[in-house]
């Protein structure tokens, strides 16, 4: 059985790329941001609606399964943690008057793990029971991409929904990611416009912890520390330019961010570093969102072909890999 998707704060479709895997087929796409569309309109030859606030949930194809990695800037702790204080916090109201008007089979949400603590769990929680009062079964875990094969630590939270309330088991990570040296690029073919000045290179050896591995990418917090892993911290939208530097001397390129995210070679990145730096920083894990398609596209054909609904013990099941 063949099921539709639609793709909500799609970024450059990251989670569509995840369902298209195991067959699905995209029906409707949204996002706001014109670099974002433009990427997305490049890959899959169609350009995605604009403001979600100004489409009627009525005039949304049917669709089987919602998807949406809805803002998390308002939820973040690199970001000011407004919550629902933030107008991007109260678009998570938008999904549920979709779902609520078009019931879909089953729906995925992305968003940084920070969601389900902020407010001291107050905000996760209001979520969980509009999710609930819909009708919808859930189950939600915290993955690291890292133990999906790629060197990036990024932390998610996902958040899976049935209108059945149907047997699902989230996938047991592989815990294992691919070398560096399968991500990054050749340092000769590299432009010099990537390359630190050496005032600044001079300051990061001299601020890095310990001995630093090869290859490595070096990671500034918040408090300005230095560490070299042989692993990306999380990309993200707002970083500092040197926020992440490979071994101490560059930045990363646009095609090694969007590798560290699982996106596939034949990808195409139509825009200049600034805008592809941002968009990379809020996307998604491909092969995160692959793994969790194929678990609920499991439990769905089970329930197509046994027509049989599954009682379970509790609405919720949370397990967490970090």
């Amino acid at each position: 059985m063949t099921f539709k998707t639609i793709d909500l704060f799609a970024g450059v479709g990251g989670i569509r790329l995840g369902f298209e895997a195991h067959g699905c087929i995209n029906v409707f796409s949204s996002e706001w941001d014109a670099a974002a569309q433009k990427m997305y309109e490049a890959n899959f030859g169609e350009k995605p609606y604009g403001d979600i606030n100004l489409i009627e949930p009525s005039d949304i194809p049917d669709h089987d399964i919602l998807l949406a990695g809805f803002p998390c800037q308002p939820f973040s702790i690199a970001g000011k943690q407004k919550g629902f204080d933030d107008t991007r916090g109260t678009l998570f109201f938008n999904i549920e008057s979709i779902l609520d008007k078009k019931r879909p089979k089953a729906f995925l949400l992305e968003n940084v793990r920070r969601l389900k603590t902020h407010d001291s769990g107050a905000t996760f929680q209001v979520i969980i029971q509009h999710l609930r009062d819909l009708g919808y079964t859930l189950y939600y875990t915290i993955f690291n991409s890292l133990h999906f094969g790629l060197p990036q630590k990024r932390e998610r939270i996902y958040i899976v929904g049935f209108l059945e309330p149907l047997d699902f088991s989230f996938p047991i990570p592989p815990n294992y990611y691919k070398p560096l040296s399968e991500v990054l690029e050749a340092d000769e073919t590299i432009d010099k416009s990537y390359y630190l000045s050496e005032e600044v290179k001079k300051k990061r050896w001299a601020a890095v912890k310990g001995t630093p591995p090869f290859p490595s990418i070096w990671h500034e917090n918040i408090g300005g520390n230095i560490s070299a892993l042989p692993y990306s911290c999380a990309l993200r939208a707002g970083g500092s330019y040197n926020y992440l530097v490979v071994n101490g001397e560059r930045r990363l390129t646009s095609r090694e961010m969007f590798r560290l995210q699982g996106f596939p070679e034949s990808f195409k990145i139509p825009l200049p570093y600034t805008q592809a730096r941002k968009i990379a920083g809020n996307s998604v894990s491909v092969p995160v969102i692959e793994a969790i398609a194929k678990q609920i596209i499991k439990s769905l054909t089970k329930s197509k072909d046994t027509n049989k609904k599954i009682k379970l013990p509790n609405n919720q099941e949370e397990i967490i890999f970090a």
